[in-house]
């Protein structure tokens, strides 16, 4: 399975939701928090283009955020790309 890296907020709704998805599926995925640092945060927005949380990445794919997430389980994609 590809590494999984969760950029995420303590008191971020969509986070829990993306993370819930995540453990549901028993996906491992390393969570980097960006509360109180700007730095991790000026660096997320670099790689995904975004400012918001979650921004997820699973191996070197950019998946983007929650919403994004759930669609790619919703058309049933998001198994394959974990597992490819």
């Amino acid at each position: 399975m590809k590494p999984v890296i969760v950029y995420s907020s303590d008191y971020c709704p969509y986070c829990m939701r993306a993370k819930q998805l995540l453990a549901s599926k028993q996906v491992a995925f390393e969570e980097i928090r960006v509360d109180g640092k700007p730095q991790l945060r000026a660096e997320m927005a670099q790689k995904a283009g975004r400012t918001s949380v979650p921004q997820i990445w699973i191996g070197s794919t950019h998946v983007g955020g929650c919403d994004d997430l759930f669609a790619l389980e919703r058309s049933g994609k998001l198994d394959a790309l974990l597992e490819a």
